[in-house]
Formats: structure tokens, C-alpha cells, sequence
């Protein structure tokens, strides 16, 4: 045993249920690098346009780079976490972040930055995301007990949605006050501690495994997530909820300020309701899971996804902007608990040695928000706003039938640990 397993193991004998210094250094890492991440986001695209003059096109393309390592990067990123030490992995990520911030601040500060190196420096700043959302839901289980896992997937999870919803309104207020150097500097700041403070953790060493071809481990993740009763319906349900819900966000402005006849500042009421539910979602989600069977919990998401749904679509004949806000609120609570309880159940029924892997795949299903945008943007063109709103009732449908007819909702309690 090393000191390592032996500091995190008797401050978990210690504590009991109660989550380790060692997990508290992991949520305030967490904390920092989404802080970085949205300021940074925030920061790029009003700097494209307003500094280096960018069109739409242009803007595109940053969103683009910025997004497409989700694509590339989620698979080989849980292939190469399950073979090498991920605390390491995710301090290493996370210091090409701040390497990419930090060059920005010089190009800005020497006014050298041009929409390419921008374009650039974000892919390589969502490398680190990638990396670091990949490798962290597989090494929580390493740091508190069973118990504990829902309450530390909510602190995640509660990190990730502050900084979703204060992270693009600091990032553009800096922008706009004090220029970009402000912005991204802050960014970096924020990076850098998140650098530290995993560089600081404690991780217990895992045991040593051959080093096969990657493919071999790809294809032993797959048919692992693809083959459990459990986790397939969850992948299938995941995807499709993306779907759906960005449908929604391609759709949704034109929507409410033609039809719905919001101005500016009321589209950004309705927008902020989806932020507040993932906040209340990140608070109670724990709390949640332990007051209902562990299936309930999870039925809770897909259940709130179909209602808010059918809430938007009824704004066809009630033109009221209180229930799209209320249908963007329960879309944000109902995605928070999900992703919190099935996080809980993925880390147990998934060996340690497979657990990157299998969040890598759960990373992938991301890769679902192209398809529904471009799916919005297509029915929305050619047949109506409304038209795409019935598609978003029934991809919202689709997604609680398939979790309704899984075993997932049957699950009493969480079940026992994988082993391996």
C-alpha cells in the first residue's frame, strides 16, 4: 500500500460518509478549471467580433474549434486515463489550458492575436476540457465510499453550473469594462490554481495492467457500456435528450421574440430560468437520490424533459412567457439530477479499471448537439417554428420511453460496487 491509499483511506475511516480533503481539493480544482473555461468561452467570441472583426462565418468557425475536441478527443482521452495515472492526466490537461490562455493574454497584450491563433488556442484550451470531464467521474470513486458518491457528484456538479451561469456574464462584463487581457488573464488565473490544487491530490494507485493495442480497450469499453442493461438505455436516453433540447435552442430565440414577443432582455429572463434550474437541480439532486429508489431519481430528468416539452408546445396557443420560462427551468433542474444520479450509477457498476472509458462514451453522446441543432435550424427553415416544436415533443417523448421501458426505474437502491 502507499502513503497515498493509506492518507486517502484513513481520512475515509475518519469521516466515514463524509467526503475526504482529498475530494475537496478535486471539486475546488473542478470549480476553477469550469470557472476558466466559461470566462474563457465567454471572452473569445465578443473578442472575435468586436476586436478582430468577425462575421458570422467567422464566429462559427471559433464555435467549431472550440467544440470539436468533444468529437476527436472523448474516446482516446478515457483510453489513455485508464492506462496512466489520472490525477497526473488531469493536471497535465489542465496546464495546456492555462499554457492557452496565457498565450492568448501575450497576443493581445503585443495586439499580434488574429482569428486563426484564436480559433487555434481554443481547441487546444478544449483539449483540457475534454481531458479533465473524461478523467474526473473516474477518480471520485477512488476518494470517498459508495455512500458518499451522490453527494460528491452533486458538488461537481454544482461547481460545473455556478460557473455555467456566472462564468459568460463575468467573462463579457470584463471584456466590455476592462478589454480582453482582463478576461483571459483571469481565465488563466483560474486554470492555474485548478493546475495546483490537483497537482496537491492524493490519488490511490491502481494495479498495474498490460499496455494492449488502444483499439483492444476501446472496443472492451464499448461492449462493456453497450451490453449493460443498465447503462445502454442511459447512453440511448442521453443522446436523444441532447437531441431534443437542442432542437429546442435552435429554435427557441426567434420563437419567443416573434411569437412569444419578448425583447432582448426578456429572451434573457427565459434563458437565465434554464441556469436557475440547473443551480436548484445541483442543490437538491443529492438530497433527492437518498429521499426516493435510486430508479426514481434517475426516471426524474427524461420525466421533467417530456413535460417541459409539452409546456413549450402548448405556448403555441398560450403565447405566455411564463411557461417558457417554467419549460427551460425544468429542462435545467430535471438534466442536473440526472446527470448527478446516473454519474452515481455508472461509477458503480463500471469496474475501476473501465470507468474512464465508459465516461468517455458518456462524453460522446455530446456529440448528439450538432445533429439537433442542424435538425432545428432545418425543420425550423423549411416548415415553422412549430413544426419544430413537435419534433422536440417527440424526441422528449422518445427519451422517457426508452428510460420508462429499461430496468432503471425499478432500482431500489444503488446497487452494489462493480469489481475490478
Amino acid at each position: 500500500m502507499t502513503r497515498s491509499d493509506t492518507a486517502v483511506q484513513g481520512t475515509e475511516r475518519q469521516r466515514g460518509d463524509r467526503l475526504t480533503s482529498a475530494f475537496a481539493r478535486l471539486a475546488w480544482a473542478n470549480l476553477s478549471a469550469q470557472s476558466a473555461e466559461q470566462v474563457g468561452l465567454a471572452a473569445a467570441p465578443i473578442v472575435a467580433v468586436l476586436t478582430l472583426g468577425a462575421g458570422p462565418g467567422g464566429t462559427g468557425v471559433l464555435q467549431t474549434a472550440q467544440t470539436l475536441p468533444f468529437l476527436l478527443l472523448s474516446i482516446p482521452a478515457g483510453v489513455l486515463a485508464d492506462r496512466v495515472p489520472r490525477r497526473r492526466l488531469m493536471a497535465t490537461a489542465e496546464a495546456l489550458r492555462t499554457v492557452s490562455l496565457l498565450t492568448i493574454l501575450g497576443l493581445v497584450l503585443a495586439h499580434v492575436l488574429n482569428l486563426p491563433m484564436l480559433a487555434l488556442l481554443g481547441f487546444a484550451g478544449a483539449c483540457g476540457t475534454v481531458t479533465f470531464m473524461v478523467t474526473a467521474p473516474a477518480v471520485v470513486p477512488a476518494l470517498v465510499s459508495q455512500r458518499s458518491l451522490p453527494v460528491a457528484n452533486g458538488r461537481l456538479e454544482l461547481a460545473r453550473t455556478t460557473a455555467f451561469a456566472a462564468g459568460p456574464a463575468l467573462g463579457g462584463a470584463l471584456v466590455g469594462r476592462t478589454g480582453a487581457a482582463t478576461a483571459f488573464g483571469l481565465a488563466a488565473a483560474f486554470s492555474a490554481v485548478a493546475v495546483l490544487l490537483l497537482a496537491g491530490m492524493p490519488e490511490p494507485e491502481r494495479a498495474a495492467r498490460s499496455a494492449g493495442h488502444p483499439l483492444d480497450d476501446l472496443r472492451e469499453g464499448a461492449r462493456f457500456v453497450f451490453g449493460h442493461p443498465l447503462l445502454r438505455p442511459i447512453f440511448v436516453t442521453q443522446f436523444v435528450f441532447n437531441v431534443a433540447f437542442f432542437v429546442l435552442l435552435a429554435v427557441f430565440v426567434p420563437y419567443a421574440v416573434r411569437h412569444l414577443a419578448l425583447n432582448a432582455t426578456g429572451v434573457g429572463i427565459a434563458l437565465a430560468a434554464y441556469g436557475a434550474g440547473l443551480v436548484l437541480g445541483a442543490l437538491t439532486a443529492a438530497r433527492i437520490t437518498r429521499a426516493v429508489p435510486f430508479g426514481a431519481a434517475i426516471a426524474i430528468g427524461p420525466t421533467a424533459g417530456l413535460v417541459a416539452a409539452l409546456l413549450m408546445l402548448l405556448t403555441v396557443q398560450v403565447p405566455a412567457a411564463a411557461l417558457a420560462a417554467l419549460s427551460l427551468f425544468l429542462i435545467g433542474a430535471g438534466a442536473v439530477i440526472w446527470v448527478v444520479s446516473t454519474t452515481t450509477l455508472r461509477q458503480t457498476v463500471t469496474p475501476a479499471r473501465l470507468l474512464a472509458r465508459a465516461s468517455a462514451l458518456n462524453i460522446m453522446a455530446y456529440g448528439s448537439r450538432p445533429i439537433g441543432a442542424g435538425i432545428g435550424a432545418l425543420v425550423g427553415g423549411l416548415f415553422g417554428v412549430e413544426s419544430a416544436l413537435l419534433v422536440v415533443a417527440a424526441g422528449f417523448l422518445i427519451q422517457a420511453l426508452v428510460i420508462a421501458a429499461s430496468p432503471v426505474p425499478r432500482l431500489v437502491r444503488q446497487p452494489e460496487p462493480a469489481e475490478g
